[in-house]
């Protein structure tokens, strides 16, 4: 009998600090408040999408190649700062948004969250910057989403780069991502398993390079953390999680018809590099690079020579232009 008083005691101890670290969140995370915190706050930039206010980064010349550099799942365009100048200075005008949902964009309850609204979001952002054509690059969850734009929007994009990414939904089967797909429980971790510092920076150093990766320390990782508090952002990642479908990816990825780069690293322990090898056999015009030693992210643990590989990659483009 005093077991069973111990353990519904335990169970309730459990749903009260639940209950007490969800109305703890901030609603929201707003970039005027943490602006003195964030890389390249002074490129950030803001725009109006069916909608929503979506916040971007810039840097290079006006008149440069236009180059779109798009981030994953909870994450932000932080993913791209050490990349951001080193792409502008080899000639292109670099543009780095937050997904709806994700980092200072807006986060409506009524957003679509799914791979293809998300591809009518960067389309509508070339839109409102005065682009025809830009070459894309897609990292993670934001490789899908670039994939998509070139199905969908083939004459918007000129190059593809598409970095450790998401190309069908095996993925949905780690931990995260099943907890938040269940009704109710996802709503309940969320909290839990996006605000929890020690289980955020765990998922970072795991997913960096096992050597001589950059060292994610921790002031970068308070930076990125901030979002990922707002119960907003929290219910924009448990709605994505829940409407994720990437199948067509693989599916329709001999359709792709632009010049593609594919670049994995070697120690992926989320998406293998035998599925980066499958897509360059599925992509016609495409051509596959490994960094040895590189985690998840590569422009992150590589960031010099991904950028010089992305910049020659896409200087060869003869359609880059506005």
């Amino acid at each position: 009998m005093k077991k069973r008083y111990w353990v519904a005691g335990g169970y309730g101890l459990a749903v009260a600090a639940l209950l007490a670290r969800m109305l703890a969140r901030p609603r929201e995370v707003r970039w005027e408040e943490h602006r003195e915190h964030l890389s390249h706050a002074e490129r950030s930039r803001f725009v109006e999408i069916d909608g929503a206010r979506v916040h971007f980064q810039e840097a290079g010349a006006a008149a440069a190649p236009p180059l779109v550099l798009v981030h994953g799942f909870i994450a932000s365009n932080f993913v791209w700062r050490d990349v951001l100048v080193p792409l502008a200075d080899a000639g292109f005008r670099v543009i780095a948004p937050d997904l709806v949902g994700s980092g200072f964009s807006a986060k409506p309850r009524a957003g679509g969250y799914t791979i293809e609204t998300q591809a009518r979001m960067i389309v509508g952002l070339l839109d409102a910057l005065g682009f025809r054509r830009a070459s894309l690059v897609g990292s993670s969850y934001g490789g899908a989403v670039a994939a998509v734009c070139a199905l969908d929007y083939p004459e918007r994009v000129g190059r593809l780069v598409l970095v450790g990414a998401v190309t069908n939904d095996h993925i949905l089967r780690h931990p995260l991502l099943r907890a938040l797909r269940v009704p109710v429980v996802g709503e309940l971790l969320s909290p839990v398993l996006m605000d929890a510092r020690r289980l955020t920076k765990r998922r970072k150093w795991r997913a960096a390079a096992l050597a001589g990766g950059v060292l994610f320390d921790e002031q970068r990782f308070i930076s990125h953390h901030r979002a990922l508090a707002a119960s907003d952002t929290q219910r924009a990642a448990v709605r994505t999680a829940r409407r994720w479908s990437a199948g067509r990816v693989e599916r329709e990825a001999h359709r792709i018809a632009q010049p593609t780069l594919i670049v994995w690293g070697e120690r992926d322990v989320y998406l293998p590099v035998g599925l980066a090898e499958r897509l360059q056999s599925l992509i016609p015009r495409s051509r596959l690079y490994v960094f040895r030693g590189a985690g998840h992210t590569p422009q992150e643990d590589r960031p010099r020579e991904f950028a010089e590989l992305v910049a020659d990659f896409c200087t060869k483009s003869p359609e880059s232009g506005t």
